[in-house]
């Protein structure tokens, strides 16, 4: 059994094949709560993302889910004023089973997430991102009340044509 363990757990000095996500996670964390901008992979047990513009319409679906959720407000929603969006972050597992939506759309991996130091919570100076609603550690956004607010907000405009564009997707 011994040997087994140790034919598994790779050459010396490597990190086992099974805690190469494990450690790019920690990596990852440190980084976010050492006040560092840091790009963290969609999917997993984190969270995936719902992608919005940032409008007005968006702001005022802020608004609501602060209420949906109550006290502490709505959970973490980072707004990227380079593009022009909003990244709400959901449980994970939520774009399995996102319905399709005309004024957002849910992603998990193979995508990545560019997130603001814990500190960044206002509108900086450069475009970039930063917290439009700080993330707190137990809370997410729910994905039901989500896809309803959006429904009834719908966000303008929306962010399919962006991502296809990015992915070379022509209609």
């Amino acid at each position: 059994m011994m040997q087994s363990l140790l034919q598994r757990a790779g050459a010396p000095g490597e990190p086992a094949a099974d805690m190469a996500d494990l450690a790019e996670l920690l990596r990852t964390l440190l980084a976010v709560t050492a006040r560092q901008k840091t790009r963290v992979r969609l999917g997993g047990n984190l969270f995936d993302v719902v992608v919005t513009s940032s409008g007005f319409q968006a702001r005022a679906a802020a608004a609501v889910m602060d209420e949906v959720q109550g006290e502490g407000g709505c959970g973490p929603v980072v707004e990227d004023t380079r593009d022009h969006l909003f990244y709400w972050l959901v449980p994970p597992g939520t774009t399995r089973r996102w319905k399709p939506h005309t004024h957002a759309v849910c992603l998990s991996e193979p995508f990545r997430i560019m997130l603001p130091s814990l500190d960044t919570t206002v509108s900086p100076i450069e475009p970039g991102p930063y917290w439009f609603r700080p993330s707190a550690s137990d809370r997410l956004v729910p994905a039901g009340p989500l896809w309803r607010t959006l429904a009834e907000f719908r966000p303008e405009p929306t962010p399919h044509a962006a991502f296809a564009a990015r992915l070379g997707i022509t209609p």
